[in-house]
């Protein structure tokens, strides 16, 4: 083990980070959240000043040796993109992911960050809401279509490069996007990239919708311009609170003795 060395989560550390069952210690896990095949051991621990660096190693040795990590190389997007990233804006979405992981540990293991974009939104008479839903799951887009459409949007799906393209370019200009990380011939990330720097789409609130839990993953879609991230398996609840926050709509009543429902909790895409 060297200081530059970068790690990468196996599937079954995947897994693992994502099990509302596990059985690793708070230690393991607050490892495990900063992993992410991007830093190195030594940014690592200098992020972690509180833990000695040879309790952290023993930590990370014993995750290798149970196969929940493995070493990895240098992404060269990634890179890239960490030198566009404003620095102010980097800055920010690094605390909101160190409280996002908190929350990872008290809430289910998922992350939930949603921020408002400005005072809160009333709707005309009449008025629909419209949204556009990324993700190459059809199951999980149709469900995540009928949650929306109970909040009164008009909902369009995509689920790979040509359909984003096609329902990017029809009218009308989404009041939210939902986008997911992984998608057969797209990356989430690249896609946020470029409605950020696009004329029409710049202003659209979007919700990064991902398996990817890593800390860095949060870092990347917050400082990237997301409004609002939320990782799978998620609750619906969750969710509906997420896109009132950053679509600017007040909270919805709570519903006495509702339960979470458990469908959305079984998508676990790596």
């Amino acid at each position: 083990m060297h200081d530059n060395d970068v790690y990468q989560l196996t599937p079954k550390g995947q897994q693992e980070l994502r099990s509302g069952a596990t059985t690793l210690p708070p230690a393991e896990i607050e490892l495990l959240i900063r992993i992410d095949g991007i830093l190195s051991f030594a940014q690592i621990s200098a992020g972690m000043p509180a833990v000695p660096v040879e309790t952290l190693a023993a930590t990370l040795q014993s995750l290798l040796i149970r196969g929940l990590l493995a070493q990895a190389e240098n992404d060269p997007f990634t890179e890239q993109f960490n030198i566009q990233l404003n620095q102010l804006a980097l800055s920010k979405a690094e605390a909101e992911a160190d409280s996002g992981a908190a929350s990872l540990k008290k809430a289910g293991y998922y992350v939930s960050i949603a921020r408002g974009r400005g005072p809160a939104r009333k709707l005309a008479p009449g008025e629909i809401l419209s949204a556009i839903v990324v993700d190459d799951e059809p199951m999980l887009a149709k469900f995540i279509q009928t949650y929306l459409s109970f909040e009164g949007f008009q909902v369009r799906l995509a689920g790979n490069r040509a359909e984003v393209v096609a329902e990017f370019r029809k009218p009308p200009i989404p009041d939210l996007i939902l986008l997911d990380v992984m998608l057969p011939d797209a990356d989430g990330f690249d896609i946020l990239l470029r409605l950020r720097q696009h004329p029409a789409l710049k202003n659209v609130p979007v919700i990064m919708l991902t398996g990817k839990a890593t800390r860095e993953s949060v870092i990347k879609g917050l400082a990237g311009g997301a409004d609002g991230y939320v990782t799978k398996p998620f609750e619906a609840d969750a969710l509906m609170r997420a896109v009132r926050t950053v679509v600017g709509l007040p909270e919805a009543p709570a519903s006495p003795g509702a339960a979470p429902d458990p469908w959305v909790n079984r998508d676990a895409k790596s």
